[in-house]
């Protein structure tokens, strides 16, 4: 399997992902505004996108991440927002190759770290993190407030 950055090259295929991505967490499919979507994170430079693709060059999976900032601690943090691997590639390690991406890119960036938030329900991704160092913070509470 190769890991790497994703490119405008990718957005094809990358979209058919995070399409899938987003239908697995119950959102209406929208392969255009997945593409349109990620081509902005990609050409703004707002996020980094990392791919595994197979030896046949077709991309399997993919994960995002998000910069922020801690204030207490000064220093870049990032959110691991998404992490999908396509249903037939699942059990081969690739989201643990995926995640550590995302560790090498947390190291080259000075930052001090990368928190997630995956729902209760997901019991794939609520093994996973443990197995790969993160640790579920029990003592804080998550608040979400949503514009309507």
């Amino acid at each position: 399997m190769n890991y790497r950055k994703a490119t405008p090259e990718d957005l094809n295929y990358l979209s058919e992902l995070f399409d899938a991505y987003r239908k697995f967490y119950g959102k209406v499919t929208d392969l255009e505004g997945a593409k349109t979507f990620l081509k902005n994170r990609i050409s703004n430079a707002e996020s980094e996108i990392y791919v595994s693709e197979n030896s046949a060059a077709k991309l399997v999976g993919f994960v995002q991440l998000y910069p922020l900032f801690s204030s207490t601690r000064m220093k870049k943090y990032w959110l691991l927002n998404d992490l999908f691997v396509h249903p037939e590639f699942r059990g081969k390690g690739i989201s643990i190759g995926l995640i550590d991406k995302a560790k090498a890119l947390v190291k080259a960036s000075n930052a001090c770290g990368m928190y997630l938030e995956t729902e209760k329900s997901n019991i794939i991704g609520n093994h996973l993190y443990p197995k790969t160092g993160f640790e579920l913070n029990t003592e804080c509470n998550f608040y979400e407030w949503e514009a309507k």
